[in-house]
């Protein structure tokens, strides 16, 4: 079943009707302690290149900071070394993009985050560009330090994407999560929806990492577009890339290759999580339980829907999300605030709909909360993350489970979430 461009209204009284037939308590996750799993789609592996100057810098771990610096870019693409930057404790780690080795070695990610490249991702510019994206920054959230790391959270509200191949254009409400970890290196996720010049839809969810003491992530983009469209070939292609922040412009900057030759080679780095703290999911958990306790409800506001049609996934639909208010159930009756827009329903229709609603939510007094809430009809997972030491922690300790959707004032859509008994 496709569904195209139907109003948010219509589509929410088509996801009730699928679950007329007696969607009952939901399942759940652990809010912390899941490990992730690998990011589908393309992989492959390689090894060193050359890597151009100048670049974006940090100084520090975790912490409010941000990155800076656009710099030169060097031959072959866009693997910066400078030491530009301005100064921050929750930017991109370190003083430079490099000053370990790593600019050409192999980076081989944590078991946890392994971007679908658990033998490593190599240097991209030893590949053949692809396609170059800008991305246009909105607002970046500093959520603080969670129970998996410092989080920021960077909004987007547009860009460009082009190559030999493709043309393509940033649709507002894109979101780039950055986690840097306490031992300093970073795990990134940016998910985002692009329209080509043709008119195709693509969903774009995009995974990285970087070393402590890099100031470049490495990633790896999943493409999911329309096994017919004339771009179906993103859907098996092999790709790896960098990002890089500029703060004082605004942007991001993605460089990607094809690395469908690049073979993975020495030397390699090994990136390792720090003892003892729970991993973020890339996955959605389908552990299981009953509700307890009202947490709070959301009545959430909905853009039209997307389309990007049947994909190797299968048939994905997306609802962009673009407000909403919060108010406190019994666990946290103090707790109340908004809905802020950015984000989706990134849901995958089938004979089973899988929902996956990417957002988040700022109190009144100004803590900003984290939220993925995914699964089944009947079975949805939310996990939380918000500051470890703020009013609403305990949403990062305890375990929960989430209401179906219903019905909103205003055609949008009500959600519950309760503690997990």
């Amino acid at each position: 079943m496709v569904i195209k461009n139907l109003p948010a209204k219509l589509l929410i009284t088509g996801i009730l009707s699928i679950c007329s037939g007696g969607c009952g308590s939901s399942t759940d996750d652990t809010s912390g302690g899941t490990t992730s799993s690998s990011s589908g789609g393309a992989a492959s592996v390689g090894s060193g290149g050359a890597a151009g100057t100048g670049g974006d810098a940090g100084t520090g771990g975790a912490g409010s900071g941000t990155t800076a610096g656009s710099g030169a870019t060097g031959t072959g693409g866009a693997e910066e070394t400078g030491s530009g930057g301005s100064d921050g404790a929750g930017g991109m780690p370190g003083a430079g993009g490099g000053n370990n080795g790593s600019e050409e070695a192999t980076i081989v990610p944590d078991p946890s985050w392994t971007c679908g490249m658990p033998g490593g991702i190599p240097l991209p510019t030893r590949g053949k560009l692809a396609f170059r994206a800008t991305l246009q920054l909105g607002e970046t959230h500093d959520v603080g330090t969670t129970q998996f790391g410092h989080r920021r959270l960077l909004d987007v509200k547009g860009g460009t994407l082009a190559g030999d191949k493709i043309q393509a254009t940033f649709l507002t409400g894109g979101m780039d999560l950055e986690l840097t970890l306490s031992n300093g290196s970073v795990e990134l996720e940016e998910i985002n929806i692009l329209k080509a010049s043709d008119g195709s839809l693509i969903l774009l969810r995009t995974c990285g990492v970087a070393a402590a003491g890099d100031g470049v992530v490495r990633i790896v983009p999943d493409f999911e577009v329309a096994n017919s469209s004339s771009l179906a070939w993103l859907n098996t292609g092999k790709f790896a890339g960098t990002r890089v922040v500029d703060a004082a412009a605004g942007t991001i900057q993605l460089d990607i290759y094809d690395i469908s030759e690049v073979a993975a080679g020495e030397p390699k780095i090994q990136l390792k999580d720090p003892e003892g703290v729970p991993n973020q999911s890339w996955e959605c958990s389908k552990a299981t339980g009953a509700r307890g306790s009202s947490v709070f409800t959301e009545s959430v506001s909905l853009g039209a829907s997307v389309s990007v049609g049947a994909s190797k996934r299968g048939t994905r639909n997306i609802i962009p999300i673009t407000g909403g208010t919060v108010t406190g159930g019994m666990l946290l009756s103090g707790l109340s605030g908004s809905v802020l827009p950015g984000g989706a329903d990134y849901q995958l229709i089938g004979s089973t709909t899988v929902l996956d609603a990417r957002y988040a939510l700022e109190s009144k007094d100004g803590e900003v909360i984290v939220v993925r809430n995914c699964g089944p009809f009947g079975a949805l997972i939310p996990v939380f993350e918000t500051r470890a030491d703020g009013p609403y922690a305990i949403l990062n300790t305890k375990s929960y489970v989430s209401s179906d959707p219903g019905g909103a004032a205003g055609g949008g859509v009500s959600l519950t979430f309760y503690e997990r008994k």
